[in-house]
């Protein structure tokens, strides 16, 4: 308790930098950490540093004094040209490092050479991360260890890059912050009335093995509006599905909707990641394979039907009301839609008042 209370005293000014340039849903698994700091160190100045892709989850996080975005270099095509990319991160790292952060935290749950390497150049008093399985990171003076063969939690794993700095309580959930305005403007747009029950399928998955056939999400949106107290919102990854950098999910999305067209399905096309906040946050359920817009449910805490492909141990929804299906063959397209209509039962059972 009293080397508690020491750390608290000793870090209760002070500036930390939190580092997570990877994905949404790794993002998202890292709020409980920044909502602990806080917690802590209630008068420090906590910033974080992120790229343009994911930078959306931590719109609006009161927790944070100061979010700072790059761009990577794999969507330079989206922001200009690369010589400018490249000069705006060099002017970013200039700006940090005249911040004199006294700790950057590695935000991630093994070792990042990438976060690392922007650490060096913002430069700072103590740098918190993991190391390498085999080795040392010499830049890291305060490394945390993988336990050999453990499987646990993203949330769990990052936060024990607080340990150092006496923290160690339980995790509070996942949380994202959506602009209350935009939810207004577009429940306006939609007319979602308050005694409808809104239900978002997200039919997209980065990996393949998360996919599920366009059939199946015909069959299933069918046979869901049979209740007929279900408005249905459908989400995907917008673009074509031939674009090797970013393929989206529109031909698979326009097949549904034509399938579709007399049911009380609606596109919300969410080109922006904010945008998907939103459309996620006027849902009470929300039925998606695993990946991003998973963990933004489970950070809205809405009720998930999540179809697994990959390790649920590590990337299950995080204090989320949630059923999670995993076929044998870790193939999503495996699963059947009689499995996810029993899931969607269990969480939304047919009398139950909407909340």
């Amino acid at each position: 308790m009293k080397e508690r209370q020491a750390n608290a005293d000793r870090h209760a000014q002070a500036r930390f930098l939190i580092i997570r340039r990877d994905n949404i849903g790794d993002l998202v698994c890292t709020t409980p950490l920044i909502r602990l700091l806080r917690d802590r160190f209630p008068k420090a100045y906590i910033a974080a540093l992120v790229n343009n892709y994911n930078k959306g989850v931590l719109a609006g996080n009161p927790h944070l004094d100061a979010v700072h975005h790059y761009t990577k270099a794999k969507h330079v095509r989206e922001h200009g040209s690369v010589l400018g990319v490249h000069l705006d991160r060099l002017k970013l790292i200039w700006n940090l490092r005249r911040q004199r952060f006294d700790f950057i935290i590695l935000g991630n749950s093994n070792f990042q050479a990438g976060a690392l390497r922007f650490a060096r150049f913002i430069g700072a008093r103590h740098v918190i991360g993991y190391v390498p399985e085999d080795g040392v990171a010499r830049t890291i003076d305060t490394p945390i260890r993988r336990n050999a063969g453990e499987v646990i939690h993203e949330v769990i794993a990052v936060n024990r890059l607080l340990v150092p700095l006496g923290i160690d309580e339980p995790s509070p959930p996942v949380r994202v912050f959506p602009s209350q305005d935009e939810a207004e403007r577009a429940r306006k747009v939609l007319n979602l009335s308050a005694d409808v029950r809104v239900l978002g399928i997200h039919i997209s998955a980065r990996l393949p093995q998360g996919r599920w056939q366009p059939e199946k999400f015909i069959e299933l949106i069918t046979r869901l509006s049979r209740t007929g107290e279900t408005q249905i919102l459908l989400f995907w990854s917008p673009g074509d599905e031939n674009d090797s950098r970013h393929p989206g999910d529109d031909g698979k999305a326009k097949q549904i909707l034509e399938h579709c067209g007399n049911l009380p399905v609606r596109a919300y096309p969410t080109r922006e990641l904010e945008a998907l906040i939103v459309g996620l946050s006027l849902c009470h359920t929300v039925i998606c394979s695993d990946g991003g817009a998973m963990h933004i449910a489970a950070g809205l805490d809405r009720k998930i039907v999540a179809l697994f492909g990959a390790d649920p141990a590590r990337w299950h929804p995080w204090q989320a009301r949630h059923v999670l299906l995993r076929a044998a063959s870790t193939q999503v397209s495996d699963i059947g839609v009689e499995e996810v209509m029993e899931a969607y039962g269990k969480l939304v059972p047919a009398l139950e008042s909407i909340r």
